[in-house]
């Protein structure tokens, strides 16, 4: 596998200790002028001229301090947690009402009424697949997606979950909820850019965020890179087109998730304005074009991010549908906006850029990110990853404290923010433990899933990553029924399969409040908390880390291989930086420029068990199931030859004989439902224990023979019982990284495997 050096910080204290001393002079010399004076003039006198300094002194450190742009000194300060306990915290209350909707399910319900378990609770939903213009209205299917993940489909409004939305939009919570809501921030902070921005009254950040915040003002400045290769309508380019009417009267027509990227480019721009009104994160979107585009468009996109500074659209009299408000353009006014449209292309490169194949608009993305020193003419001397080489005018020059860049058709939700930070936060704590030493001369006698992180060179650098997935898109009723059946929707990833992924278990990598904070440990300081263990438990999490590379199908999977992913195993059309790894990835590019030794492998793709569904992405076009992947450019590429024998055994056997459809779809194509994900991840990480913990192995058994997942290892022809589907419901949803307090703290342990912090798994009941 591939590893590189761990993250290592190193913030540049100059300028505050320079501020710091000027301080102390500048008092020193008052403290001595007064003291002059005070023998020449009455006490009187002295002690008007003294009171006076006081507040000329006072004035002038609070305008220093107001207006001081150099990296911070001081860390963020952290907000103290408290332990749960045995105490329930009011946001878990839903999720409690629920567990008791779903006992008193399990008791009423007729033995002879149960034939599978029934863990799919909640509301139908509607799956829309065809307008019908004389009716006026869509024509649906209703059914279930209960696989946790965030759709553009299924999920109408921006922010994530139901539960997320109402998470980030409470504001009056009580005091000891306080670490859990400032979660995101304190993560982003902690490992984000030192160089906080001016906040003091009359810059440009207080006019934006100042109204919102009474108290702290600071914020998740969080940049993203938006690629827009390809978003058109039908075979016409999106910029040749007009953006969706504003203040359109009537119901709004449901259009087909094919028929133009408008509706996919804007519930992004939604989800990004829904996290600036979560009062945590300050949003700026770079839109990476290949040619110039028409205003119309650039002050379209500004309207819909009103929370992050934009403006909204202008009213209009003109009330008929086939005008829009934008057909004669708007003055362009001297206001900064929070989107800048970027042309990455020149006249000689454009018909480059516009390829798919090409992976030219993805090299740009990583350049603009990562910013290394060696970009333009290549003599800089300058080494340093914190100084960017862009140009100043590209707000990617600025500093911010994490990087999405992204493909138009991939959702970015807060959700998958929020995960992606906690993330982060844990694999630091693990690198940070005081234990890592000794894990490290245990791990060599261990299991052979248990992997150590540590500060030292040779220590895995690990990146959370993302996966995408696809609905299934019909567009006509015979189909839609087929692919509904069973009342139940669900994603599928095409980039991956069973064979693309294992599982490890990494110690300490439990962080809690206050950004990067190990509570597998103790620190000792007010803002600690401990996890209670039961007598032989470790602490720590399960991690899927991506063996292989991720394979698209045509035309991306060309121009992975054109441009590969900054992450080994991660996405090309989502990925997630903090600026401490940016850092640490531009260390290693600068090296290899250098044509240095020893510069270290790239970082490698992880994903927290607990949490999985908030790293798959939905592809929101939805039409990625059913594409045939090219020849030997397949997940599951390192056992093709495997794969191959098992198809000729299939045909030796004639057990497809005249089923050609179904020989194909089983080995030609690639459809991995999330469910079916979480369940492969869980059991290989059960019978890795399973293996550890077994001393005298049964030839003859069939199954687990120590430990095994109470979830998964059941016969599917009797009900769960309902703690363990309520349990893994609020894992599908997220929940485990939101309510992270409870589930990481408390004294209930049911939830425990769901959320990947059990290493031993359940024992296996003997006979």
């Amino acid at each position: 596998f591939y590893f590189a050096r761990l993250l290592r910080s190193s913030i540049n204290r100059k300028g505050s200790i320079k501020s710091t001393m000027r301080s102390e002079e500048t008092n020193n010399s008052i403290m001595n002028d007064a003291e002059e004076t005070s023998n020449k003039s009455s006490p009187v006198l002295t002690a008007v001229k003294l009171v006076a300094a006081g507040v000329f002194l006072f004035s002038a450190v609070s305008t220093f301090s107001r207006n001081a742009t150099a990296p911070l000194d001081e860390p963020h300060r952290r907000l103290a947690q408290v332990i749960v306990g045995d105490s329930i915290p009011t946001y878990m209350g839903p999720l409690m009402e629920d567990l008791k909707a779903r006992k008193k399910l399990m008791e009423e319900t007729p033995p002879e009424e149960v034939k599978y378990w029934f863990e799919y609770t909640g509301a139908l939903q509607k799956y829309f697949y065809r307008w019908s213009k004389s009716r006026g209205k869509a024509d649906y299917f209703e059914g279930r997606d209960d696989s946790g993940v965030v759709s553009q489909r299924f999920i109408e409004e921006p922010g994530g979950t139901e539960e997320y939305q109402e998470f980030f939009s409470e504001k009056d919570y009580p005091k000891e909820e306080a670490s859990q809501h400032a979660r995101l921030l304190e993560n982003c902070l902690s490992m984000g850019s030192p160089s906080r921005p001016s906040m003091g009254e009359g810059t440009l950040w207080n006019d934006w965020y100042g109204k919102a915040s009474k108290d702290a003002i600071d914020r998740c400045r969080i940049l993203f890179t938006i690629n827009t290769v390809g978003a058109g309508r039908g075979s016409t380019m999106l910029w040749e087109t007009s953006p969706p009417p504003a203040y359109a009267q009537g119901a709004k027509p449901w259009i087909s998730e094919q028929e133009t990227a408008a509706t996919h480019l804007e519930r992004n721009l939604q989800e990004i304005d829904a996290m600036c009104a979560t009062g945590q994160i300050a949003a700026r979107v770079q839109i990476l074009v290949c040619e110039p585009i028409p205003a119309k468009w650039t002050d379209w996109m500004d309207s819909q991010l009103i929370n992050c500074g934009g403006k909204k659209s202008p009213l209009t009299s003109k009330t008929s549908e086939k005008e829009n408000p934008y057909d004669g353009g708007v003055k362009v006014e001297e206001r900064p906006s929070p989107i800048q449209v970027v042309v990455v292309a020149s006249a000689s490169t454009a018909d480059t850029c516009h390829d798919l194949k090409s992976g030219f608009m993805e090299k740009r993305m990583q350049d603009l990110i990562l910013a290394p020193p060696y970009l333009g003419d290549g003599n800089s001397k300058n080494t340093d990853p914190a100084i960017k080489t862009t140009h100043p005018d590209l707000v990617s020059s600025d500093d911010h404290d994490m990087y999405v860049a992204m493909k138009w058709s991939s959702l970015v939700t807060t959700r998958a923010v929020y995960g992606f930070l906690q993330a982060s936060a844990d694999l630091q704590a693990a690198a940070a433990s005081p234990n890592a030493q000794k894990m490290v001369e245990l791990e060599k006698n261990a299991d052979g899933v248990t992997v150590a992180l540590s500060n030292a060179p040779s220590s895995p650098f690990l990146v959370p990553s993302f996966l995408r997935v696809s609905y299934v898109s019909e567009e006509n009723s015979k189909v839609a029924k087929w692919r509904m059946h069973g009342d139940f929707f669900h994603p599928a990833a095409w980039e991956a399969c069973k064979d693309s992924f294992d599982m490890t278990w990494i110690p300490d990598s439990l962080s809690g409040s206050g950004g990067v904070n190990g509570i597998c440990y103790a620190h000792g300081d007010a803002s600690s908390a401990t996890r209670k263990l039961e007598k032989g438990e470790d602490c720590g999490q399960w991690w899927i880390y991506m063996a292989e590379e991720q394979m698209p199908t045509s035309p991306e999977v060309y121009a992975n291989e054109v441009t590969p992913s900054l992450v080994r195993g991660g996405s090309n059309f989502i990925w997630m930086l903090t600026e401490r790894q940016r850092r640490e990835i531009v260390k290693q590019k600068v090296c290899e420029n250098n044509k240095g030794k020893n510069c270290g492998q790239p970082p490698q793709a992880t994903m927290p068990l607990g949490d999985v569904e908030s790293f798959l992405i939905n592809y929101t076009p939805n039409t990625a199931l059913g594409r045939k992947h090219i020849s030997g450019r397949r997940p599951g590429y390192s056992r093709e030859k495997e794969r191959e024998l098992d198809r000729e055994k299939v045909r030796e056997r004639k057990q497809l004989k005249g089923q050609e459809d179904i020989e194909k779809a089983l080995f030609d194509y690639t459809v991995y439902p999330a469910a079916l994900f979480h369940k492969d991840a869980t059991v290989k990480a059960a019978r890795a224990r399973d293996a550890a913990l077994t001393k005298k192995k049964d030839p003859d058994a069939i199954g687990p023979q120590t430990v095994k997942s109470s979830y998964y290892d059941v016969t599917i022809t009797k009900p769960r019982e309902p703690v363990s589907a309520w349990c893994q419901a609020a894992a599908r949803r997220g929940l485990c990284t939101l309510y992270s307090d409870y589930f990481r703290t408390s004294n209930d342990h049911r939830c425990q495997e769901a959320c990947g912090m059990k290493k031993d798994w359940t024992p296996v009941q003997k006979d």
